[in-house]
């Protein structure tokens, strides 16, 4: 797989001030680990902009900072975006130790058609959008395919432990969850109302790295 490398530089300012930054076509960064300090950094938006098309949250990165004689091998962590503008406010990468083991959320990706889908006999149910999984930096899939030509028909189901992943990946959560299945056309209202009825609400919440007290007054820049 071609190495991903993203250029970044020091930076010095801080708080209001990195509104200036943008301005200039960069985006406000900071990297760091559980064995690296916070360090402030910048980086020019179209090259973010190209290099999260490539490497998404799931890839690593080869972060070369000016001023550092070593690059980093660093995973985006958080990307903050202006809600009217979408564009990017500050970017967190994540400095990754390539002995040690992480944890991180996998896209589902869907491929392929399903024969009963396609026919009109059966609906589609997706049950995971996510899988969270362990496994060392180095072997982080970008993604997990799920190919769809595997139902054939009505209520076969494709779960978590039919998932094809190294054995140098760890899924952690219960192998006996449905990923996708296939639904005949007139179950589809009932279950969903049997599932809205039992299903307890819960509160959802992000699961990360605890972010360094330095940037946390960059995560909403007043509208300018």
């Amino acid at each position: 797989m071609e190495e991903i490398v993203l250029n970044a530089e020091l930076r010095n300012i801080a708080g209001k001030k990195v509104k200036h930054l943008r301005r200039e076509g960069y985006v406000p960064a900071v990297v760091y680990g559980h064995r690296t300090q916070p360090i402030s950094l910048r980086v020019q938006e179209r090259a973010l902009r190209q290099v999260l098309k490539e490497a998404g949250f799931n890839r690593l990165i080869t972060l070369t900072v000016e001023g550092l004689e070593s690059p980093k091998r660093v995973l985006v962590r958080e990307l903050q975006r202006d809600a009217i503008s979408h564009s990017m406010l500050h970017v967190d990468f994540y400095e990754v130790v390539l002995t040690e083991k992480i944890r991180a959320e996998l896209p589902i990706v869907l491929i392929g058609e399903s024969r009963p889908v396609n026919s009109g006999e059966g609906l589609l149910f997706q049950g995971l959008d996510t899988i969270e999984v362990e496994c060392l930096p180095g072997d982080l899939p970008p993604h997990i395919e799920v190919n769809l030509a595997e139902l054939v028909a009505i209520d076969q189901a494709i779960l978590v432990h039919d998932l094809k992943l190294s054995d140098a990946v760890k899924v952690l959560i219960e192998p006996e969850e449905v990923v996708v299945k296939i639904l005949p056309p007139e179950k589809e209202e009932v279950e969903e109302v049997v599932a809205a009825e039992e299903l307890p609400e819960v509160e959802l919440v992000s699961k990360k790295e605890k972010k360094p007290e330095a940037e946390a007054e960059e995560e909403a820049p007043p509208k300018e």
